[in-house]
């Protein structure tokens, strides 16, 4: 016989709400009108945070997925004048990743995005809940994971 899982309702709770965050993110982005996905997005955003042109491998790992991946959302990116490939100053074999102006312009405009979304998603809270839900996220991005890793199964 099983044990009932305490936490399996809570757990389905969140992955629901984060589902709806990207639907209702994925939206406010695409209402923008720019032609770029939320991953080109997070792309945009995080090349932001550089105070250098940053390399592939380095946009890779900051985002956590294969280089492959950031290849295929710079191209993109490229392609719509947000960004541009330019050769690195002491390695020629090296590319880094700079925002163009459109690409600054975009990050302006997502930024409204993103806050229009989290309007729209915090909107049943009143303040009082907001303050908490704050605090609890804090909590919870700030975790530190148990010991010995997660669960499979």
């Amino acid at each position: 016989m099983t044990t009932p899982d305490p936490d399996g309702p809570l757990a389905e709770q969140l992955l629901r709400f984060t589902r709806r965050v990207h639907r209702i993110q994925k939206r406010h982005i695409e209402q923008c009108g720019m032609g770029v996905t939320p991953a080109q997005s997070r792309l945009l955003r995080t090349l932001a945070h550089y105070s250098a042109p940053p390399r592939m491998a380095d946009l890779a790992e900051r985002l956590e997925v294969v280089p492959r991946a950031v290849t295929s959302l710079v191209d993109g990116l490229e392609a719509g004048g947000k960004v541009r490939r330019v050769p690195d100053p002491t390695n020629r074999r090296v590319i880094r990743i700079e925002l163009t102006d459109d690409g600054r312009k975009a990050l302006r405009e997502l930024r409204g995005a993103r806050r229009a979304a989290a309007q729209e998603i915090l909107a049943p809270l009143t303040e009082e809940q907001r303050e908490v839900l704050g605090g609890l996220l804090d909590t919870l991005v700030d975790g530190v994971p148990p010991e010995g890793g997660g669960h499979c199964g």
